[in-house]
């Protein structure tokens, strides 16, 4: 970071906010249901309520960011999370708790995608690797911490992980740094049909897969075959954020050095291979080694499909990085269809979701026109 580029951590705490907001419930919804008069079929609803708008709106969000000014948008996103999220936690009914979650998940996808967007118009070139690699890392953790965070919260009572939650979005909306000329009323949906977007949506998708395979049936073999409790499966699953974040910044800097094509497409052969391997895991150990090494290959993942999105459309790059999160989220949401085989075959499942990483691999490697 060079003396005239602002602070970035209030971007890097961003990327953590939203993953983490979105993934805190799944730990605590029997302790939301107590909380407003729901069984667990209606609470279970406060997942649907909140992937719908944040997925729909993502497509659209970081074009329509752009034309309004990309900072301004990401202000107004958090104040609106910061409402909503506020509004999950003293919501004594269903009804209200659902609306809220809906109005989050759709303040969190003007978030998230312009986030990198705005890294990217901040930090030079020579320096952008580690600066993805950060938020990256920030990312993963998130997503990993949330449902262990969220328990532990809820141990004392879930209103007040929704509280952080508010408080928190608050702050990112005061800290959030300006971006002079951000706003770009020319930026529009065509810019967004070439080849290089397709090849960074097509790679976001099957590395997201992979990771979200990854985190879901380690915890089901540490549960089938090794008998680990669900605090221990909490922590194992961790072992993929916390990874993640202490190596997430080194491997921007690797791709700096050597290539982000290099590195990336190594990442994604290491992802690759951890995921198959899950199914065959003999012991335990095996398997932390295993989702600590994926939260590090997931983590160098993310940079090359970030830094691919930012690449594809210099004319629309808060539309790019949209484009392609939303087609992350596309692969997070087609995760359960592998429980099925899994019920059937763990090393089945687990060869599957290797096999669609690596052809991930293949669709970066087949257009060369990065490092």
């Amino acid at each position: 970071m060079t003396d005239r580029t602002p602070n970035l951590w209030p971007l890097y705490f961003g990327g953590f906010l939203g993953p983490f907001g979105g993934a805190m419930v799944n730990a605590i919804l029997p302790e939301i249901g107590a909380g407003v008069g729901s069984d667990e079929a209606g609470v279970a609803l406060a997942l649907t309520a909140y992937m719908v708008p944040f997925s729909v709106l993502m497509v659209a969000s970081g074009t329509l960011g752009s034309r309004w000014g990309m900072t301004r948008t990401v202000r107004w996103a958090y104040a609106v999370y910061a409402l909503a999220s506020a509004g999950c936690g003293l919501a004594t009914a269903l009804g209200p708790f659902l609306a809220a979650r809906a109005v989050q998940g759709a303040a969190n996808a003007f978030t998230t995608p312009l986030l990198v967007a705005l890294i990217s118009t901040l930090v030079p070139r020579e320096r952008l690797g580690r600066s993805l690699g950060a938020m990256a890392s920030m990312q993963a953790a998130g997503q990993a911490f949330a449902p262990l965070v969220g328990g532990l919260a809820a141990e004392w009572s879930y209103r007040v992980a929704f509280g952080a939650n508010a408080v928190a979005a608050l702050a990112l909306a005061l800290g959030t740094p300006t971006v002079a000329g951000a706003a770009k009323p020319a930026a529009d949906w065509r810019a967004l049909r070439n080849a290089r977007l397709a090849r960074s949506a097509g790679t976001a998708f099957c590395a997201q897969f992979g990771q979200t395979a990854l985190m879901v049936l380690a915890a089901l073999v540490a549960a089938d075959r090794f008998g680990l409790s669900a605090g221990a499966r909490g922590l194992l699953v961790a072992a993929f954020g916390l990874a993640g974040l202490v190596t997430g910044r080194a491997m921007g800097v690797l791709t700096e050095r050597y290539g982000l094509l290099r590195v990336g497409l190594g990442a994604l052969v290491g992802l690759g291979a951890s995921v198959a391997a899950v199914g065959v895991a003999p012991w335990v150990g095996v398997l932390v080694v295993l989702v600590a090494a994926a939260g590090v290959s997931g983590t160098a993942a993310r940079i090359l499909t970030n830094s691919l999105a930012i690449a594809s459309t210099p004319a629309n790059v808060g539309g790019a990085t949209s484009i392609t999160m939303a087609a992350q989220f596309l692969g997070v949401s087609l995760v359960p269809s592998l429980l099925p085989l899994y019920h059937l075959s763990p090393v089945a499942a687990s060869t599957l979701a290797g096999l669609v990483v690596l052809g991930g691999a293949a669709i970066a490697a087949g257009g060369r026109g990065g490092r």
